[in-house]
């Protein structure tokens, strides 16, 4: 006997988010985002702070350089983007708008 199921929606995996700072943005549609991890040295137990670049799609083309973003694992969109943008945590102050 099958059991049929109430729910139309199909849960998927759980996907892979990451915060990093945006580092450039000259691409269409495309962000390079530096995402910032703390490990503690196998060895010598100094904790140590390592970056990793991740390339994410930017449909709207809303966020700019120095933005802190959240970025989740999609499927691959090209040979190196397999994230998207989720959300701009926040906003990076524009200098040249600074009235002093």
């Amino acid at each position: 006997m099958a059991e049929a199921t109430n729910t139309t929606e199909v849960k998927r995996g759980v996907r892979k988010e990451r915060v990093g700072e945006v580092i450039s943005n000259k691409m269409t549609k495309t962000i390079v985002v530096r995402v910032q991890r703390r490990y503690q040295h196998a060895r010598y137990k100094k904790v140590v702070t390592g970056y990793k670049k991740f390339y994410a799609h930017d449909e709207k083309c809303e966020a700019k350089v120095g933005d802190q973003v959240r970025i989740e694992e999609t499927r691959p969109l090209s040979k190196l983007k397999h994230w998207r943008l989720v959300q701009i945590v926040d906003r990076a102050i524009d200098v040249s708008l600074v009235v002093v």
